[in-house]
């Protein structure tokens, strides 16, 4: 029961996600539900989105994994380097710097990063579809980025390397936090040692 609440969270969430590379559908649900009405709609759809997909995973958990293959223990200790790197990826996309403009997307190249280490570390069903969903929209919304007539949002101005250094070090104590303490107690499995 819990893979198919996982999934329906999943469908939901990124399903919500992806509407906003069908620009047209968009404007049309903008249009009739007003700026505002969209926003919240997307919102809470993205919510219980999410609350499925992390219900549904830990009653998949509980209820006990099903293996499909057996990460070398290797695998894991590259996932929780692979992590850092992630994480001030997906900060940066906030603090705009330097990799901001590099990458001009550091938030789907961060998501990318957390859902391959993850499928590295993880080898039950469970673990394959969700990290493998989220790594499949962020390759698609990426592509369609590129297709887009519109950038999306409003530009936020981008900073020098002074917002870089200040997007690594929120980076590295959110990766810290992430670690030592949402992994264990959330998630249930700790990062060192595991």
């Amino acid at each position: 029961m819990g893979l198919l609440v996982m999934i329906l969270g999943l469908i939901l969430f990124l399903g919500v996600h992806t509407l906003t590379t069908q620009r047209e559908l968009r404007a049309r649900f903008v249009v009739s539900m007003g700026e505002g009405g969209y926003k919240i709609g997307y919102a809470l759809a993205s919510i219980a989105g999410l609350a499925l997909i992390v219900w549904g995973f830990a009653d998949y958990r509980a209820a006990g994994m099903w293996d499909v293959w057996s990460p070398p223990t290797a695998f894991k200790h590259i996932t929780v380097a692979l992590m850092l790197p992630a994480v001030i990826l997906v900060v940066a996309s906030y603090i705009r710097g330097r990799i901001y403009a590099t990458l001009k997307h550091p938030m789907l190249a961060g998501v990318k990063l957390w859902a391959a280490a993850h499928l590295l570390a993880n080898g039950d069903i469970g673990s394959i579809i969700l990290f493998g969903s989220f790594l499949g929209w962020a390759v698609f919304d990426r592509i369609s980025l590129k297709h887009r007539p519109d950038a999306g949002a409003p530009p936020i101005p981008v900073g020098g390397p002074g917002n870089d250094l200040i997007a690594i070090a929120v980076g590295i104590v959110a990766y810290l936090a992430l670690a030592f303490a949402f992994h264990p107690v959330v998630i249930g499995v700790p990062v060192v040692g595991a």
